[in-house]
């Protein structure tokens, strides 16, 4: 049995969700009330003492960390997302890198200064989401998906916070390259959506 332990609004617990849909996995949700602090206690401290959503059970083997629980849902249940040739995981590994740092310092930041009131200097958060923003439409200038010829994790890891920038004040009207590659991930088979219901009263 799966059990996810997540935030309704959290970018990383719906890479993950995304995810589990896109697999077919059935699941069991749980969600973990920020806004009342559970993720500072026990019992979910035991599951993660870095007091983060969100994690996965999987008949009680514990993973911590959005990418991480991509790589394992992959490897167990879908390795065609995560092909394991040398090349392909390395080019994988370099947009998982950048899902971990540029844009987590990037259009995730900006959104969490307008959804969750994080005190971050909101200008410079959205002035580096669009350089990166920039490179990533160039790289997408003649390709249709992230690190290979088909889509992958890394595509997964990368989509919420880019396709929720805008949430943050990051335009991506300069960027029709991504638009169109978040375009293809939101016709897949198995795609969900954010709540934006919820989002929109955060």
């Amino acid at each position: 049995m799966i059990t996810l332990y997540d935030f309704p609004l959290s970018g990383h617990a719906h890479r993950v969700r995304l995810m589990l849909s896109l697999l077919n996995l059935e699941y069991e949700r749980v969600h973990v009330k920020l806004d009342q602090s559970e993720h500072l206690k026990e019992p979910f401290t035991q599951l993660n003492p870095f007091q983060q959503v969100p994690v996965l059970s999987d008949d009680d083997f514990i993973v911590r960390d959005s990418v991480a629980i991509l790589c394992y849902l992959a490897g167990k249940y879908g390795p065609e997302w995560y092909p394991q040739n040398p090349e392909s995981i390395a080019r994988i590994q370099e947009w998982l890198a950048i899902a971990t740092k540029e844009i987590a310092l990037g259009p995730a930041s900006a959104r969490l200064v307008t959804v969750f009131g994080a005190n971050l200097n909101h200008q410079h958060v959205i002035e580096e989401s669009h350089k990166l923003l920039y490179r990533i439409n160039d790289h997408l200038s003649d390709r249709q998906w992230l690190a290979l010829d088909k889509v992958c994790i890394a595509d997964v890891a990368a989509y919420t916070y880019i396709a929720h920038a805008p949430e943050g004040d990051v335009s991506l009207e300069m960027y029709p390259n991504v638009i169109s590659w978040l375009s293809r991930i939101e016709v897949l088979p198995g795609f969900v959506a954010m709540d934006k219901t919820l989002t929109e009263t955060a």
